[in-house]
């Protein structure tokens, strides 16, 4: 039987290749996630000309995922470092990776990627228009937005953000409402001037069901956008960003309709207070689609450790729904991230991920932690850095303050709770002061 997407085989009874690699990574049987896909509440982006591709799935009842973003710019174009991110990416374990570069030869990147590359793979083919064109952004035409959509998707990439939110109407609110930090998004900033310059509607928008045909027929995933995510507290859950949403759900709801799996963008920066009540109207509003967060960021004045206020908001974020991490790294607002900054982000990701799935229940997530006190309970240092969600930073630490006592650390010595209790509950002498 023959299908177009992930989620038409799912609705056909269909248990693709890619089902069944997701369906034992997560230790659930097929026939169930086969439902989650067909019901669009899980997405399995696996482009057709993704020919390395590892599969991973995102949504409900699935542990929660990270994606990391790098890519060229103008004042960073060594795309020999970006490799070397997204080979540091994947060894540690993150399951996409979105190019966002805007300068210089963006296809040769993203080939390569597509060609090399087993994580997930993602794109924004907004800042690529810019760059591929190598004209003014009042000058770029409908047919030509449209075109870079395809050209993406032969390539291979396996989810597309794409601005399809912000149409005329949502503009014209943004505008009435005001904001203290306008539009944030890069690619909801460009698609809004243009439709300022030009007075056109929004391509994405107007021209929707010619995107999902194109998604459809090379089994991309639609990244709704998010052009209105807030960028400060000041404007978290205002009109505008509600607005866009429901837009968004509307436009979930087509999209299910051409078999086009499809999962939206969110906050952005938001008080901690604020981050239930918004993932629960996003399940409401989109019907259960997986929910892609950027953050959200809790706190505004903490440039070069936003890392850490993103993987507060995460962990909150994924415990009451959503499914995919964006990671940020300590150089959010400041520069290009280096190949530090992505790691430091990368794992702030991680440990916020797998906080939400011990709180989600997730299948082997609380077991994990199970090992690790286990392992701290035995003093087996060795086994501790095996299951350290950063091992060689682990290791590093402990070889750099080498203790007196082996089964010690520098910090407590022969005070150690740990080894002492073990002793005394053994029938042991713990002496302390003279060992």
């Amino acid at each position: 039987m023959e299908y177009a997407t992930q989620m038409e085989a799912a609705r056909k009874g269909i248990q693709t290749k890619e089902l069944l690699c997701v369906a034992e990574k997560e230790h659930m049987k097929p026939e169930e996630l086969m439902d989650l896909v067909a019901k669009g509440q899980v997405i399995i982006p696996a482009n057709k000309n993704h020919k390395c591709l590892n599969p991973s799935g995102i949504g409900s009842k699935l542990s929660t995922k990270i994606n990391v973003n790098l890519g060229t710019s103008r004042d960073w174009t060594d795309l020999d470092m970006e490799m070397e991110k997204v080979k540091s990416a994947v060894d540690m374990g993150a399951e996409a990776i979105m190019d966002l570069s805007s300068y210089g030869d963006t296809q040769k990147f993203r080939r390569k990627l597509t060609s090399e590359c087993p994580a997930v793979i993602g794109t924004v083919p907004i800042y690529d228009a810019v760059v591929y064109y190598h004209k003014p952004l009042k000058e770029i035409t409908t047919e030509e937005w449209l075109q870079i959509v395809e050209m993406h998707a032969k390539d291979g990439v396996d989810f597309m953000t794409i601005h399809c939110g912000i149409n005329k109407e949502t503009a014209k609110h943004f505008k009435e409402m005001k904001r203290l930090t306008n539009i944030v998004s890069r690619g909801g900033s460009i698609i809004f001037a243009w439709m300022e310059m030009t007075g056109n509607e929004n391509p994405f928008y107007e021209h929707y069901d010619r995107i999902l045909d194109i998604c459809r027929e090379y089994d991309v995933t639609m990244s709704l956008g998010d052009a209105c995510r807030p960028g400060c507290l000041e404007d978290a859950s205002d009109i505008s960003q509600i607005q866009e949403l429901i837009t968004l759900g509307e436009l979930t709801k087509r999209a299910w309709e051409k078999d086009v799996q499809v999962m939206i963008e969110g906050p952005g920066h938001m008080p901690i207070d604020q981050i239930e009540a918004n993932m629960r109207i996003q399940q409401t509003i989109c019907k259960g689609a997986p929910f892609y967060v950027l953050g959200p960021l809790v706190t505004d004045v903490a440039p070069g450790y936003d890392h850490i206020t993103s993987a507060i908001g995460g962990a909150i974020a994924a415990t009451y729904g959503a499914s995919f991490l964006c990671y940020v790294t300590p150089a959010e607002h400041l520069r290009l991230p280096d190949v530090d900054d992505v790691k430091e982000g990368i794992i702030a990701a991680k440990i916020a991920a797998h906080a939400a799935d011990i709180a989600k229940g997730v299948p082997g997530a609380k077991e994990w932690d199970k090992e690790m006190s286990t392992a701290r309970k035995q003093l087996d240092w060795e086994k501790m850095f095996d299951l350290a969600i950063d091992p060689e930073k682990a290791r590093r630490y402990r070889e750099t303050a080498k203790p007196e006592k082996e089964d010690t650390c520098s910090m407590c010595g022969n005070f150690c709770a740990v080894k002492n209790m073990n002793r005394i509950l053994d029938g042991e002498i713990v002496s302390i002061y003279d060992e």
